[in-house]
């Protein structure tokens, strides 16, 4: 009979953390997204291939200066990687979050107009 991991064992040993789970983060998402190798995206920062493989695999946790040389490599914010799947969200969204804000509120208005047509 194969015991089930406690969340105690899983802090000591981050490699038995559930595979199942939501990604804790959306690094590889977004490496992919752009078209890069883990080896490009390692060129890009200070971080070597084999770093960007344990985050994401879940191996290793991310820094919040890993976060911010990650974004900055992939062209994105830095909370999106933490935040946002590109690839569930879809075109519309990703366009949506790249206004700025004065025309949110115009795009919202045009939304609601189509809506109620």
């Amino acid at each position: 009979m194969h015991a089930e991991p406690t969340i105690l064992s899983m802090a000591r040993n981050p490699m038995l953390i559930p595979k199942d789970g939501h990604p804790r983060h959306y690094v590889k998402e977004w490496r992919l997204k752009s078209g890069l190798t883990q080896e490009q995206l390692a060129g890009r920062t200070p971080f070597s291939p084999g770093a960007i493989s344990q985050l994401e695999t879940g191996r290793t946790a991310y820094t919040q200066p890993m976060l911010e040389a990650l974004s900055h490599a992939l062209g994105v914010k830095t909370g999106d990687l933490i935040s946002r799947n590109p690839y569930a969200e879809g075109d519309v969204v990703e366009l949506f979050n790249d206004l700025p804000d004065d025309k949110k509120r115009i795009a919202i208005g045009m939304l609601k107009s189509l809506k109620t047509a």
